[in-house]
């Protein structure tokens, strides 16, 4: 592979906690704004007083080092206080997704031995309605109109705050839960030296752009997702940035956010670069605020990246990770070359290679297809309690990712699928996001996703998911004719079908799994 001028240094990472970090930012930064809610805004010297002060109630209430403490809250000020403060005390955090039914919020709580959680008061319903729980002892509700638990925890003196020493390569900081390939969702255990590394990674891919205690960071990504986590909390308070923080995605009212606050910074997702584009050509929106954009998460097609570069006259960065890189591993360069379709270069510190996909031990040339594997500071202490899981994700300090991909002469990558997402059609690879770029061509396709459904006589055989653009009278006929112009036969979809709105997560990822489902019960 050559050496291309745009892959990334790497930089000196130290021996640090999160907690230390923050210190840093405070002193630097002690005056300028550290986060933003609605019309409210916090210093860093004030966000500082409120960590502590919660750190010291959270102590009062028994919380100490390696103790679980579980968030589930949307994005507010309450969730970076609660987060760095529980860090304080020498806990471990574990993410929670609010829209988390009681089932799938009792597996966490359970597997992941949670002893306090602090809780929208409005999603408690959820947490009552569990009732053989038996790990949990402290319940802190959260109001973001009145009084709530949470304001017991800020009357408390903050000269009582813990400063619990932290060991950063071993003392687990965040417990990430993300989907298993049985069901069962696992907890990736990053440490704090995986999340501080993952922060000035992530901040060394925009270094010559970033300006210090300038930067309004408009925080959209969920926090309790690893992106929102690391690439708009964390790299924001290290920069001294000021974190506009959002609680949901409503086009409308980013679009004001947008036009008042004027953010300099946007780490979104695919989803949310869609509905803006299609809300720009309705309405009048300046973008000119924007300098720096990035996307994560889930793939972003590459005419809806055209698009919107196109519109605001910045140019949007797609990267790579999973929460078992803390996330971030790749991402085009800032101010370098952006390749169409490409995740980018591995970040600073960072190797990655393509390996078979049988055994996963075999280097592929340039050009081939295979699994991805990842090796960085970054990549996880392991699964929580799944040992036998984290020996098969974990090799030689290899993190296998389970995502096909392909790497070209630059040492750009360009992921292709999951390898449990690959289409075998007539003993043909078709891989979703060849086929879903070339949907998105289409005017009138708001939305698409591609799987893979039984087929008697292929096999296999590739069906379409659309969402029409409003207003739009688009047939299946027309997709198949479309597609027929653009690709080979093998890859053009034999079924297709429109529905209103896409499953989704929380971070705005299309959920596949919904989809097959569906097609199941039809």
């Amino acid at each position: 592979m050559t050496e291309h001028p745009f892959v990334h240094s790497d930089i000196e990472i130290p021996e640090m906690s999160l907690n230390e970090m923050l210190n840093q930012s405070v002193r630097t930064y002690t005056q300028l704004t550290a986060m933003t809610f609605a019309e409210k805004t916090f210093t860093y010297a004030e966000l500082d007083e409120l960590v502590k002060k919660v750190a010291s109630g959270l102590v009062e209430r028994g919380i100490g080092k390696g103790d679980k403490v579980a968030l589930m809250l949307p994005n507010c000020p309450q969730y970076p206080v609660s987060y760095y403060a529980a860090l304080r005390c020498g806990a471990t955090i574990v993410q929670i997704n609010p829209m988390y039914k009681p089932e799938e919020l009792l597996h966490v709580l359970t597997d992941a031995e949670v002893k306090a959680i602090i809780i929208l008061e409005t999603l408690y319903p959820v947490l009552k309605a569990i009732e053989t729980i038996t790990v949990l002892e402290t319940v802190i509700q959260v109001s973001l109109t009145g009084v709530s638990d949470f304001d017991q925890l800020l009357a408390t003196p903050k000269t009582n705050a813990p400063d619990v020493e932290i060991d950063p390569r071993q003392d687990v900081a965040v417990i990430q839960y993300t989907g298993g390939t049985t069901g069962r969702s696992k907890g990736a255990m990053l440490t704090h030296y995986n999340l501080v590394a993952n922060t000035l990674q992530s901040v060394a891919t925009a270094s010559e752009q970033t300006k210090l205690g300038e930067e309004r960071v408009l925080t959209i990504s969920p926090l309790f997702h690893v992106y929102g986590m690391t690439s708009a909390m964390n790299v924001t308070f290290h920069i001294g940035g000021n974190l506009i923080l959002v609680p949901r995605f409503e086009v409308a009212e980013v679009a004001k956010i947008i036009e008042n606050l004027k953010p300099t910074t946007f780490p979104g997702v695919p989803t949310m670069y869609m509905a803006l584009l299609h809300y720009y050509k309705e309405h009048s929106l300046d973008f000119t605020s924007l300098r720096s954009c990035t996307s994560g998460s889930a793939p972003l097609p590459v005419e809806v990246t055209n698009q919107f570069n196109t519109i605001t006259g910045t140019t949007v960065a797609e990267g790579f990770g999973l929460s078992e890189a803390s996330p971030v591993t790749h991402r085009n360069p800032v101010n370098g070359v952006q390749k169409a379709g490409s995740i980018g270069v591995t970040i600073a510190n960072t190797e990655a290679s393509i390996v078979d996909i049988e055994n996963g031990d075999v280097e592929l040339a340039v050009g081939e297809v295979g699994e991805l594997r990842i090796r960085g500071p970054q990549i996880m202490k392991g699964y929580y309690k799944m040992p036998e899981e984290t020996m098969r994700t974990l090799q030689n300090g290899w993190l296998y990712t389970g995502d096909l991909a392909r790497v070209d002469e630059d040492g750009y990558y360009f992921i292709v699928g999951r390898k449990k997402d690959l289409i075998l059609a007539s003993g043909f690879n078709v891989y979703p996001i060849e086929v879903e770029d070339v949907l998105y061509r289409h005017p009138d396709v708001m939305e698409a996703a591609v799987i893979g459904v039984p087929d008697s006589y292929r096999g296999e055989t590739v069906k379409a998911v659309i969402v029409r653009r409003e207003g739009a009278h688009l047939s299946e006929e027309d997709v198949i004719a479309f597609c027929r112009e653009k690709m080979a036969t093998y890859k053009v979809p034999t079924k297709v079908s429109f529905i209103s709105e896409m499953p989704k997560t929380a971070v705005g990822k299309i959920l596949k799994r919904e989809l097959v489902k569906m097609e199941a019960t039809n």
